[in-house]
C-alpha cells in the first residue's frame, strides 16, 4: 500500500491555495517518500502558496532530509490579473503585484513543517545555475510555457541522482490543453526520449520518472 501522509499534513494540503487535486497529491507524496530513501534533498519548482510543498515537507520530515522549493512568488502567466487562475488575494496591496510568499509561509506554519523546508526565492533558471548537488527528487510544476517548462527541465533534471525521481505535473497530451499542459507534456516526452529516465507511474496529469541512465 502506498505511503500516506500524516492527517495534519493532508489537512494542511487540502486547506492551502493551489490547483493540485488530492489524488495527484497522494501520488506525489508516495514518490517523495520513495525518493527520500536515497537520503538526498527533495526539490520542487513552482511553490505558489505551498499546497504541494506540504506533502514534500512531510515526506522530507519522515526521511530525515530537506525539502527545497523554488519560486519567484510573482505568479506564472496564467495567474496574472485578467487570467482564469488569478486570485486577487495574492496581490500585494502596496505594490499592486502578485506576492504568494506570505501565503506560502502561512501554509507551512499551519502545517508545522517550517523546519523541514528551505524556500529558494528567485527564478528557477538563476537558482539552477548555481546549484551543484544531487537531488533525490525534482518536481517540475512551474510555468506552463515551453520557455519556462523547458528551462526548468534543463536546469534541474541533470541534478536528479541515479535512481532518483523526476516528477512532472500538468501533463496533458490533448492539443486542446495547449495553454495548460502541452508544454509539460513536451518536457515529459523529452525526458523519456533522452534515455535518462524511465516512467514509473501515471496518475492523471502527474508523471513519475526514474533516473536510470546518463545524459539529459
Amino acid at each position: 500500500m502506498p505511503a500516506a501522509p500524516a492527517p495534519s499534513a493532508l489537512a494542511a494540503f487540502e486547506a492551502a491555495k493551489g490547483f493540485m487535486p488530492a489524488h495527484e497529491g497522494l501520488a506525489l507524496y508516495a514518490a517523495a517518500v520513495e525518493a527520500g530513501r536515497l537520503g538526498l534533498p527533495l526539490l520542487e519548482v513552482g511553490t505558489y502558496c505551498g499546497r504541494s510543498t506540504v506533502l514534500l515537507a512531510e515526506a522530507a520530515r519522515r526521511a530525515g532530509v530537506t525539502a527545497l522549493t523554488v519560486d519567484h512568488h510573482r505568479g506564472s502567466e496564467e495567474q496574472q490579473p485578467g487570467w482564469e487562475y488569478h486570485d486577487p488575494e495574492t496581490v500585494d496591496p502596496e505594490l499592486g503585484v502578485m506576492d504568494t510568499l506570505p501565503s506560502f509561509r502561512r501554509t507551512l506554519h499551519r502545517a508545522g513543517l517550517e523546519e523541514h523546508v528551505v524556500a529558494l526565492v528567485g527564478r528557477s533558471p538563476q537558482v539552477a545555475a548555481v546549484w551543484n548537488s544531487p537531488l533525490g527528487l525534482v518536481f517540475v510544476d512551474g510555468g506552463h510555457t515551453d520557455e519556462h517548462a523547458g528551462a526548468d527541465y534543463e536546469g534541474w533534471a541533470p541534478h536528479v541522482a541515479d535512481g532518483g525521481l523526476l516528477v512532472i505535473h500538468d501533463v496533458f497530451p490533448d492539443p486542446a490543453d495547449e495553454f495548460t499542459g502541452q508544454a509539460p507534456y513536451r518536457v515529459y516526452l523529452r525526458a523519456l526520449a533522452s534515455g535518462a529516465f524511465t516512467e514509473v507511474s501515471v496518475t492523471d496529469s502527474l508523471r513519475v520518472l526514474r533516473r536510470t541512465g546518463a545524459g539529459i
